[in-house]
């Protein structure tokens, strides 16, 4: 006999509760978030082998001249501390909408193709046709909207299904690194330390040049996530009861794997391939917020955090300076293999 299902004014009441004790989490979290960001970019700019107070800062910022301030801070610091910020939020948002529209926590740009199409362009571009930074940036951003558009177009059969693109985009993704590897090992001295460089993931010698482009992308394109959220969210419940709910499953799908793509392409053009922070941002995201709430934001802001942290930490925790590529693999490496494991050990598929 079944047990009798509970209704009323109590139950919801109670179900009320819930939701606004959710949201006030969300916000918080949120807030949370943004404050050590916040909190995180002005000591990028104040902290370094010389130290300027906020209040030099600042005048740098105003544009008044500061003597030493103004180069370290607005020509060196500034603009690295910006795209850093900038990558981090792009390839935050763009994962975990990848995660979330496929439902699964592997559906990363790292993982299915994308960023791999970028950096064989780019290795391709820097080697063999030598090209200056702006055509390499230009070819990696061509590259990574074709490469989603052949996993996609590959993985559509009376729709998307999550792990058939995976599988499929992991397939492509094997493919183009070998391109890579082929590419480098043909590469003279210069172009190779110039083409590792990029392929690290790397903000050293940031210039605005870089920035803008990306900053323009992100001011462009996240709000056309943001206003996909709900859709979006969905869609975690299966195409035909997002469909049922009022959603027009394909056309979001394709609006904001576009967005997310060009996130990507952007971020990656003018940082490199920042190993796993796409990766990475929306489960922690989802640790930190719980389920059943847009985790676009919160993810966004992990990530710009990790890549801010990442990088300061490889500028000035060792002896040695490392890409901010190089930590962010060591992070994420583990990681997926943790996940790997835990979906085996379960009877789970990819």
């Amino acid at each position: 006999m079944s047990a009798p299902v509970v209704t009323g004014p109590s139950v919801q009441r109670a179900v009320t509760r819930g939701r606004v004790r959710r949201g006030h989490r969300r916000r918080l979290i949120v807030l949370t978030l943004l404050v050590l960001v916040v909190a995180v970019f002005a000591t990028t700019l104040m902290a370094g082998h010389t130290f300027y107070p906020a209040r030099d800062v600042l005048r740098v910022i105003m544009g008044e001249r500061v003597a030493g301030a103004s180069f370290t801070v607005g020509t060196l610091r500034l603009p690295r501390a910006v795209l850093a910020l900038t990558a981090g939020f792009s390839f935050g948002i763009a994962g975990v909408t990848f995660q979330t529209m496929l439902r699964n926590p592997l559906a990363s740009p790292d993982v299915i193709g994308i960023s791999s199409g970028a950096s064989a362009a780019a290795a391709l571009a820097i080697v063999t046709l030598s090209l200056g930074e702006s055509e390499v940036a230009v070819l990696a951003i061509a590259a990574a909207l074709g490469v989603a558009l052949l996993v996609y177009t590959l993985a559509f059969r009376d729709g998307v299904a999550g792990t058939r693109l995976i599988l499929i985009g992991i397939g492509i993704s094997a493919l183009l690194d070998s391109v890579t590897s082929y590419v480098l090992s043909q590469a003279g001295e210069w172009d190779l330390q110039e083409a590792m460089r990029w392929l690290t993931g790397s903000l050293n010698g940031t210039s605005w040049r870089e920035t803008v482009p990306a900053v323009c992308a992100v001011v462009v394109l996240s709000p056309v996530l943001l206003a996909r959220a709900r859709d979006l969210t969905a869609l975690q419940l299966g195409d035909d009861t997002a469909s049922a709910l009022g959603v027009r499953v394909e056309r979001t799908r394709i609006t904001v794997i576009v967005a997310a793509v060009g996130l990507i392409a952007f971020a990656t053009a003018a940082a490199g391939p920042i190993a796993f922070v796409a990766f990475l941002s929306g489960p922690i995201a989802a640790r930190l917020v719980g389920t059943g709430v847009s985790l676009l934001v919160p993810a966004g802001l992990v990530g710009a955090l990790l890549v801010l942290v990442a990088d300061f930490t490889g500028q000035y925790a060792f002896d040695t300076r490392y890409p901010v590529g190089v930590v962010t693999g060591v992070l994420g490496a583990p990681y997926l293999v943790h996940l790997i494991v835990r979906s085996n050990r379960a009877g789970g598929s990819l």
